[in-house]
């Protein structure tokens, strides 16, 4: 699990990279995609199923980027971004192509289903994580100076 976690940041650096994120930003968003792909490990472990653990790792994942996003003072598209990249379910949509390609339709059928399952628990998860009102984040930089803030 320390190797997944391990991997994983260095997975996410390199997509952070690809899409030009911030240097000074690479090691949190490996820190964001890392945690993201532990909270989804663990939902497994629970046998939640695929699609329950995308959904609670990319809300997870979605409210990580967003304590980031307020701390840092950067937008939330950076860390979310390339964090999510290690739960996109990209064996599931290149099996649902072979099958297609292989005329077998009936895995197809089960391949594709499972792909938008989990596709659209990614998007779930992160419009859960955006229905948080951004005033609760927006404090976070003054608590963690120890200064009130007034909303």
């Amino acid at each position: 699990m320390i190797l997944q976690f391990v991997i994983c940041i260095f997975a996410t650096i390199s997509f952070a990279v690809l899409f030009t994120a911030p240097k000074s930003e690479l090691i949190s968003c490996g820190l964001c995609g890392a945690i993201g792909w532990m909270v989804y490990l663990g939902c497994l472990n629970l046998d939640t199923g695929t699609t329950i653990a995308n959904l609670l790792a990319t809300l997870a994942l979605t409210l990580l980027a967003r304590t980031i996003s307020a701390l840092h003072k950067m937008p939330v598209t950076v860390y979310l971004i390339s964090g999510i990249f290690p739960l996109v379910p990209g064996a599931g949509i290149y099996y649902t192509s072979y099958y297609f390609i292989m005329n077998e339709m009936a895995e197809c059928s089960k391949a594709g289903m499972d792909t938008v399952k989990v596709a659209g628990a990614i998007v779930l998860g992160i419009v859960f994580g955006f229905a948080i009102p951004q005033s609760l984040f927006n404090r976070l930089p003054y608590l963690k100076r120890g200064q009130k803030h007034t909303v």
